[in-house]
């Protein structure tokens, strides 16, 4: 009776933890929206065209991002194409770096005096609509496609084999066999997707000329004007989609894919389909690396492109302008959001999945309530809350925001770990005299530390390059080095920021090195035990 006690109470304290980080800035951001003519805004020409816009953009930009995610999940899949892990690290490298950053590496291809156009001879605009699109979907692309790719790996083969020997099409397959077994998945992915790009302002920020976007709408009034109550009505109506995706798909969860894999695909001899798919696959590497190779460009030229001599002098004058304290500030936000993360996700996690009650259920809903908040809007709520107190302009307060915005995934993820394995675990330990602590400390953390590891990782890679809430919060010398993008990009020094963007991305990449390299160990030491 007393460990069940003790239990309600840490079941308790984390619900609370989660009401006052997660509901009650949400709630105090929707009651804020009241002090202002709600209807005045929604019906205003600038509202209006704003979400027309975002609208439009968002829905073309997803469209896109879905067909080329579906290719490339694909070729990765279905072909028989060499270096496939390689490849998939790749394809995923747009994940690592800020959304900004996509804009401002289009601005350096495509843009009036771009890498691109000037090689070209071209005078094109990337600014406005197909700016917006293209940056979106190389923000949005990965996610699509390791949502995809990770479906379709575990698709049964024994349909496909029964229809070849019956005669039936390619074309007629596609639309009997795989159609149906992606319908649930693509449901979610497209939701994601939209939910994703509707609600990002870091391409648009950088790429709107006069086309302007809700996001970038809501910024403009709470930061730029501090005009926080119509910031709160636009914050509002971001959270529909978002709100909108996440019961979706809740609803959508497809258990009749969670099975066993009856049969995997053999990859037969097929040079046009592998031609295809390396053809397919080049052209997005290219796509993916052109804006790497334009950050490295401008880091280490004096001025493109009237000057292509070598220097460092962009990375000093980042360094004068405190980019070292910031990427400081970064890591310890990032750190500290992996730390502390792990050890809330791990706690919650193992209450509502290993020791199921009434009261569980409502602590796995309010956990997962995160993933229907938009990230700019968990910002301007935090900034209506915390505003006046002890935690204003503190790294605290960064590392609060970013556990809480990044919290549902990780969640999840080990959520459905502690689900995976032996339910009996804790009455077995009990009936031999071993306490709980003990069988977590011994069993479980070992059972589960691939996933720690990456939930951790996660953390912090997206702490890293996170904008969108800490925008509001960060305050004179403490904030994180990704909001330098914008800061350099108002002040025309598109050099620096283009350091900055190859410095989050290298950091990035180290901690996800890191980590593979801790996995395969890990699985070493588990296969020769």
């Amino acid at each position: 009776m007393k460990s069940s006690g003790k239990i309600n109470i840490i079941k308790i304290c984390i619900a609370l933890f989660l009401a006052v980080s997660v509901v009650i800035p949400l709630i105090r951001m929707l009651i804020y929206m009241f002090d202002t003519d709600i209807g005045k805004v929604l019906s205003s020409v600038q509202f209006t065209n704003a979400l027309t816009n975002s609208i439009t953009a968002t829905t073309v930009a997803t469209v896109l991002s879905l067909v080329l995610a579906l290719g490339a999940a694909w070729c990765v899949t279905r072909s028989g194409i060499k270096y496939k892990a390689i490849l998939s690290i790749v394809l995923t490298l747009p994940m690592l770096i800020p959304s900004i950053s996509h804009g401002m590496g289009l601005i350096i291809l495509f843009g009036n005096n771009g890498v691109i156009t000037n090689f070209l001879g071209i005078n094109g605009n990337i600014y406005g609509f197909w700016g917006i699109v293209s940056g979106s979907v190389m923000y949005s692309f990965p996610v699509a496609f390791l949502m995809l790719a990770d479906v379709m790996k575990y698709e049964d083969s024994s349909p496909y084999e029964a229809a070849n020997v019956l005669g039936i099409s390619k074309w007629r397959q596609f639309v009997s066999i795989t159609l149906p077994y992606l319908r649930k998945p693509l449901i979610s992915v497209i939701f994601a997707l939209f939910t994703m790009i509707v609600t990002d302002y870091g391409v648009p920020l950088m790429l709107r000329g006069n086309y302007t976007t809700l996001p970038v709408m809501m910024y403009d009034e709470a930061v730029g004007q501090l005009n926080f109550a119509k910031g709160t009505v636009i914050g509002a109506v971001l959270l529909i989609p978002a709100l909108a995706a996440f019961i979706i798909d809740v609803l959508n969860k497809d258990r009749g894919n969670s099975g066993y894999v009856i049969k995997q695909f053999e990859m037969k001899k097929n040079r046009v389909r592998d031609f295809f798919s390396y053809s397919f696959c080049a052209v997005l590497i290219v796509c993916i690396l052109l804006p790497i190779f334009s950050y490295v460009l401008l880091t280490f030229t004096s001025k493109y492109p009237s000057n292509i001599s070598f220097t460092l002098n962009h990375i000093k004058s980042t360094f004068t302008m405190d980019g070292g304290t910031f990427l400081i500030n970064s890591f310890i936000i990032a750190l500290g959001v992996s730390i502390v993360g792990i050890v809330v996700v791990f706690i919650t996690a193992y209450l509502t999945a290993r020791l199921k009650s009434k009261m569980s259920k409502l602590l796995h809903l309010i956990s997962i309530t995160s993933l229907a908040i938009p990230g700019l809007v968990l910002g301007l709520a935090y900034v209506l809350v915390f505003n006046g107190t002890f935690m204003q302009g503190t790294i605290a307060l960064l590392i609060l925001v970013n556990i809480v915005h990044f919290f549902a995934s990780p969640y999840l993820m080990m959520y459905n770990t502690f689900n995976k394995l032996n339910e009996n675990l804790e009455i077995v330990g009990l009936t031999l005299g071993v306490g709980r602590m003990h069988v977590i400390k011994d069993v479980i953390v070992p059972q589960t530390k691939s996933t720690i590891i990456e939930l951790g990782s996660y953390f912090f890679v997206n702490s890293m390059m996170t904008i969108s809430a800490v925008s509001f919060l960060s305050a004179g010398k403490i904030k994180p080095i990704s909001l330098m993008l914008s800061q350099f990009e108002a002040q025309m020094l598109i050099e620096c920021a283009a350091f900055v963007s190859l410095l989050i991305l290298t950091v990035n990449v180290v901690i996800k090195g890191i980590v593979y390299i801790l996995k395969r160990r890990m699985a070493k030491k588990e296969r020769n035990a």
